[in-house]
């Protein structure tokens, strides 16, 4: 919206400033911040009388998860409310880019807000129906990804860009929404997955949104991405914008899920936040990047195939636990270690990431 505000620079000239993105991302990642840490205890004192016993906690967890009852969840309210103000009151609203993300974002958290409603009201872990919710999630994705696919450059709009290699693009015709939205789905449900101790699903996901913002801003950008020699995708670089407002969002939250939780995430915040990584992926063209970029969700949803796999044909576990932080609890590692060593691996993975873009 303030976007607009550079319209009337010809008649104020200091209004230029809202032209551009540098400015705009700062600008929506301090509003986001400043938005849920100003709400968020007034948030959290609301949620813990609404939903009173919190989130249920698993029995067959590591024990000093127990201490953990009574906290409330679906914290997701709190970043996405956050996120998305200051994404529409900085961000251009004319870029239809900017619409489709938001979307998928309120979408699927809304998604998660009813998975964590039945969890709560049940207090039971068995919550949404697993099959539907990926049946929702694949519609609102493909969807989606075709209004990206229409909205692309001719040429890229029905293909994936491979890293290392400027020039090499899998083509995939009118397949390419469905091709995609395997992406974006895969991302929500692995954010969900990694959310499981505190602090550790938020931190991740603001390194990848700091790295794709990075990488929107250059991907916009004709002369960055001429010189980089990466696919140029006009509009995207005002997907920086929304990436500083999770941020921003993300710090926020931060303060308060900051062990010991005052507050979870949930699925309304893991599933909203995993799906707008996968989208603006989608959007920049670096759909490959984001599964290197956000490596840790990967391993951590790759964990739960492969143990359900095995245990459904031989019986046995791989893992002490699913998802893997929880196997790695059992091998007696503090929830702080977990925390912070898989924080310095998600560092690591981003700035591989990063460095695709000038390896070509």
């Amino acid at each position: 919206m303030l976007a607009l505000l550079a319209d009337f620079s010809s008649l104020f000239g200091p209004l230029n400033i809202f032209r551009y993105i540098t400015f705009r991302t700062a600008g929506a990642t301090a509003t986001a911040l400043m938005l849920v840490f100003f709400f968020g205890p007034a948030t959290i004192a609301w949620l813990r009388i609404k939903q009173g016993k919190g989130q249920p906690i698993r029995l067959d967890g590591p024990e000093s998860h127990l201490a953990k009852r009574g906290t409330p969840t679906m914290g997701g309210l709190m970043i996405l409310s956050g996120l998305i103000v200051s994404t529409l009151l900085w961000a251009n609203l004319r870029n239809p880019f900017i619409w489709i993300v938001v979307l998928v974002a309120v979408f699927y958290a809304a998604i998660g807000f009813y998975d964590d409603y039945l969890k709560v009201t049940k207090q039971s872990h068995k919550g949404f129906s697993g099959k539907a919710r990926i049946a929702l999630e694949t519609i609102i994705a493909v969807a989606a990804c075709y209004a990206i696919m229409r909205i692309s450059p001719y040429g890229l709009s029905q293909a994936f860009a491979i890293p290392l290699f400027k020039d090499t693009l899998i083509y995939v015709g009118i397949l390419f929404p469905l091709f995609a939205a395997f992406v974006v789905v895969g991302a929500g449900n692995a954010v969900n997955l990694t959310d499981g101790l505190d602090g550790l699903a938020i931190v991740p996901v603001m390194i990848a949104a700091a790295t794709f913002g990075f990488i929107a801003y250059l991907t916009g950008n004709v002369v960055f991405s001429s010189y980089l020699q990466i696919n140029h995708v006009p509009g995207t670089g005002e997907l920086a914008v929304v990436c500083g407002a999770i941020i921003g969002a993300g710090l926020g939250f931060l303060w308060f899920n900051a062990p010991p939780a005052q507050i979870f995430m949930g699925d309304t915040g893991s599933l909203g936040l995993g799906g707008l990584l996968g989208i603006i992926a989608v959007a920049t063209k670096h759909e490959i990047v984001l599964a290197i970029v956000g490596g840790l969700f990967v391993v951590e949803a790759m964990s739960v195939i492969i143990q359900v796999a095995v245990f459904k044909r031989t019986g046995k576990r791989v893992f002490l636990m699913a998802p893997i932080h929880h196997h790695f609890e059992k091998k007696g590692w503090t929830e702080a270690q977990v925390v912070i060593r898989f924080w310095i691996i998600s560092v690591v993975l981003a700035l591989v990431g990063l460095s695709t873009l000038k390896l070509r």
